[in-house]
């Protein structure tokens, strides 16, 4: 009986997740609570099933909403425009070089790990040098995206956010052993990133279209208004330095996440925006990010809280082993994360972290598998693909500023980011972090 309540529930939430009929917060809260009575548990049981569930997320969410406050208010600072600036120019006009910057700018704008505002941030600074060059704005999508997605690893963000609830760890304990395979993949992008500038110099020069010796200085991205008043020039150094500590102690795990980052909000409030009603309306211009992303990681907590402590997901992974060839189950969560890119593609983010993710790590660690290596396999394979999925609105918007179609993105730059991801999982092996 578990098991089959417990297939119903997670293909359900698939189904519902990859068709879009209700968004993963609903599906989260209501399909296992809907599950959990037709088992025959009662409200009492179910009540601490959902109070152990958000009692083991609840600071995962605490991190995220001042996290997402954080690097915010650093966006609003103005913090990371000098960079890409200057990385913009140091490229000199040159296609390869300009590839390059390209990858090393997508990775320093998603240090806040919102999709979103990377897009929003990199797309209009550096389309029209790409315009006036005659490259390909597929090639700059991609180049943000893979990017970016390396990224998503630090522990604000999506994907480690949703493998912290899951496994019931701190974020910032599980991204500390991915920040050497980070900087790695960081290098093995750029890299790639100049194979693939050299491919379109070639383009090109074939159809005679490469343009050099262009004036950099002609390339300033244009700011309202608003956001100019919001820029803090004077304050640069201060606030890189206060990123820095953050990050610093984050990586040191001598206070929890989520005070780190609390402390933080509290400083760069006061020191970049002295008025205490510039302050409110900076908290109330980020909220609606920080809430959506605590509300769905709650959601996550009741739906886990509810499936494991029922049983409903020891019943279904013993259930799956039945069917699985014996030679393949210890090696499954190697499999899946192989896959991880173009699961992207008929599953969606939530889907493959809160439906597929529990059921692989309770079948590997069945058979002594680390649940954290199960958990780091699975989400490096699938971390790399995140922006090639059309069920990422974040996507959507950088097809949208770029001018391009979603299909021929996807034709474009499929093969580049299934060959990385599979890279990304070579090397967390060669680093021993799976």
């Amino acid at each position: 009986m578990l098991t089959i309540v417990g297939l119903i529930v997670i293909l359900s939430i698939v189904v519902l997740l990859i068709t879009q009929k209700l968004n993963p917060i609903v599906a989260l809260v209501t399909v296992p609570f809907i599950g959990a009575l037709v088992a025959g548990f009662s409200i009492e049981e179910i009540t601490t099933f959902f109070n152990d569930g958000i009692a083991s997320v609840i600071s995962v969410v605490i991190m995220f909403i001042f996290a997402i406050l954080f690097f915010g208010i650093m966006q609003d600072t103005g913090m990371f425009n000098p960079l890409i600036q200057r990385m913009v120019k140091l490229s000199r006009g040159n296609v390869i070089l300009i590839a390059m910057a390209t990858a090393i700018i997508g990775a320093i704008a998603h240090l806040d790990g919102s999709g979103a505002s990377t897009f929003l941030i990199t797309i209009p600074a550096l389309l029209p040098l790409y315009k006036r060059l005659n490259m390909s704005p597929y090639l700059l999508v991609m180049l943000i995206g893979i990017s970016a997605s390396i990224m998503n690893m630090v522990p604000w963000a999506g994907p480690l956010g949703r493998t912290a609830a899951i496994t019931g760890s701190d974020p910032s304990e599980l991204w500390q052993p991915l920040i050497p395979l980070q900087i790695s993949l960081i290098v093995l992008l750029v890299l790639m990133a100049a194979f693939i500038g050299n491919l379109e110099k070639k383009r090109l020069e074939k159809n005679g279209l490469l343009i050099q010796g262009i004036n950099m200085d002609e390339f300033n991205v244009e700011k309202s208004d608003e956001k100019t008043a919001l820029e803090r020039p004077e304050l640069l150094w201060f606030n890189i330095l206060l990123t820095l500590l953050v990050v610093g102690f984050l990586m040191s795990g001598l206070l929890p996440a989520g005070l780190i980052f609390m402390i933080a909000v509290s400083i760069a409030l006061v020191v970049n925006y002295t008025n205490v009603d510039i302050q409110m309306e900076r908290i109330r211009a980020h909220a609606p990010s920080a809430l959506l992303m605590a509300a769905i990681i709650l959601a996550a907590g009741s739906f886990l809280g509810i499936l494991e402590n029922s049983g409903m997901l020891n019943s279904l992974a013993e259930g799956i082993i039945v069917i699985l060839p014996d030679a393949l189950i210890p090696y499954l969560h190697y499999v899946v994360g192989f896959f991880g890119a173009p699961l992207e593609l008929v599953l969606n983010t939530d889907a493959y972290y809160f439906a597929l993710l529990p059921v692989v790590e309770e079948i590997v660690v069945a058979e002594g598998v680390d649940n954290i290596v199960a958990a780091y396999s699975m989400m490096i394979g699938n971390i790399i693909g995140t922006f090639i999925s059309p069920f990422s609105p974040a996507l959507w918007l950088a097809v949208g500023l770029a001018g391009i179609e979603m299909g021929r993105y996807i034709r474009y730059a499929f093969w580049w980011v299934w060959a990385f991801s599979i890279l990304a999982m070579a090397v967390a092996f060669i680093l021993g972090i799976i």
